[in-house]
């Protein structure tokens, strides 16, 4: 989208305003205003003519400046309708050299999940992947997939799902134990979101990160595999403009409050307490999990004492 484009969005925003006063003050003719305000009208923005000026009447649901207008976040979205994989197009754009750059598509047909398992990404969806550069050692990147987890489940929360955390970053909907078909995963509840990070970097710092989050939306639940759902299926449809502008401006306010991810994630977190069975390299960790530390580790008290994971499968145990 061109800047004169979403600077005359973001005018039609605040106030009814006339032609000769846009072009005015954005130095374009009035003959480039017309141009752009059929452009808005063609991206589904309902402009209409009034005797005033131009009035915003309505903004699409979803599209790169649908989201962007009334963004309280520094990112700029490259929207898709329909995508190979969004963290592969992140990937790409931050080969570039781009930062806060937010890869938005209604359809992924190349997706994958964590460990290359199956990812359903269907129209309806929310697939975004956000594209950053953090002053942080390679070592703390752990702590940005933790915030993706926990802005999402805000998000979902706002939109009635009880979402909760299982560690380190699936987003569920909780059911009581033996009540999810298919959870052959050890998940204790209903898949709601899923969450890749990628990155590149030296020993000391890091070059870019690539966050990509998967959320079923507005999907109906027979068409996602055993063990899922939908914010659909839990509450209804979602406006997801909003959806996503809440899951940026909260990722972004974690992203510059580090200190803050832990707490937030121990709120939403459906893992602590839990007994938990963990596949790590160097061998099976089981046990309570009671705590998660800097940069987004598991504690595990095992019956040799704690244990502090790093990576790892986690596996929720069923409650005797």
């Amino acid at each position: 989208m061109s800047d004169t484009r979403r600077a005359v969005l973001d005018a039609l925003a605040d106030d009814v305003v006339s032609g000769p006063a846009l072009a005015e003050a954005l130095g374009i003719s009035r003959a480039a205003v017309w141009k752009q305000i059929e452009a808005l009208r063609a991206d589904g923005f309902a402009v209409e003519s009034t005797d005033a000026g131009y009035e915003l009447a309505d903004v699409p649901e979803y599209g790169a400046l649908a989201v962007e207008l009334g963004l309280d976040a520094p990112v700029t979205v490259e929207y898709h309708g329909r995508i190979g994989s969004t963290n592969d197009r992140g990937r790409e754009l931050a080969a570039e050299g781009a930062a806060d750059v937010a890869v938005l598509a209604d359809e992924q047909v190349g997706s994958r999940g964590r460990l290359d398992r199956e990812w359903t990404a269907p129209s309806g969806g929310v697939w975004l992947s956000l594209v950053f550069r953090p002053s942080r050692p390679p070592a703390h990147v752990p702590l940005f997939t933790l915030a993706a987890a926990v802005a999402t489940t805000r998000a979902a929360r706002e939109a009635g799902v009880p979402a909760e955390i299982k560690w380190p970053n699936d987003v569920l909907v909780p059911v009581a134990d033996d009540a999810v078909e298919g959870d052959t995963l050890g998940r204790g509840g209903r898949k709601l979101v899923g969450i890749l990070t990628e990155m590149e970097g030296e020993a000391d710092r890091v070059s870019w990160i690539v966050v990509g989050i998967g959320v079923n939306a507005n999907i109906d639940i027979e068409t996602l595999p055993a063990g899922a759902t939908s914010i659909r299926e839990e509450a209804g449809d979602v406006n997801r403009r909003l959806f996503v502008q809440r899951l940026l401006e909260e990722f972004y306010a974690l992203r510059d409050d580090p200190e803050s991810v832990l707490p937030a994630w121990r709120e939403y977190s459906a893992t602590l307490g839990r007994r938990v069975r963990i596949e790590t390299p160097e061998g099976v960790v089981e046990g309570e999990a009671v705590d998660v530390v800097h940069p987004g580790a598991l504690v595990v008290d095992t019956d040799e004492g704690e244990v502090t994971v790093h990576a790892g499968d986690c596996e929720h145990l069923r409650s005797a």
